[in-house]
């Protein structure tokens, strides 16, 4: 039995499925109305497949955009396959879940971001500068929250 809860592992799993079950619905029934995704993901990710020009341009991280054209769109439980375009060149690409970063949908103001263990890693360091700089100076540490991460 574990000590503690994973929370952050949960919801992450949480947020891919939900992803999951929105481009599922695309895939079955296209994208309503004004609604189109801004979709970035980490390049170097096992299972992630883009043309070798694209892996050139984009070494680490990518954004995609589907909104307009976009053709084949499949999904299974690992991640999704599309057919984008890019300067008149329909390329295929396959992303799986784990790779993606962020999600948004500027249309309805959604949007979620994935914490990298590099992300986390920065952070932390960040945390303890600032904890070294504060007692150095003398004056009590104090935690700043960012609310942003609830805002709808």
């Amino acid at each position: 039995m574990t000590k503690s809860i994973d929370y952050g592992t949960l919801m992450h799993r949480a947020m891919r499925g939900l992803i999951h079950d929105v481009l599922e619905q695309v895939e079955r029934a296209g994208l309503p109305g004004e609604h189109h995704f801004f979709i970035t993901f980490d390049t170097r990710q096992p299972g992630v497949e883009l043309a070798d020009w694209l892996r050139e341009r984009y070494p680490e991280e990518m954004t995609v955009v589907m909104q307009h054209w976009y053709e084949d769109l499949e999904v299974d439980d690992g991640g999704f396959g599309i057919t984008l375009n890019f300067g008149d060149s329909p390329e295929r690409l396959y992303i799986p879940f784990d790779a993606i970063r962020t999600f948004v949908d500027p249309s309805v103001e959604f949007g979620l971001r994935f914490e990298t263990a590099e992300a986390d890693e920065e952070d932390e360091d960040d945390e303890e500068e600032a904890e070294a700089t504060d007692a150095a100076d003398g004056r009590p540490e104090a935690e700043v929250v960012s609310l942003d991460k609830w805002r709808k």
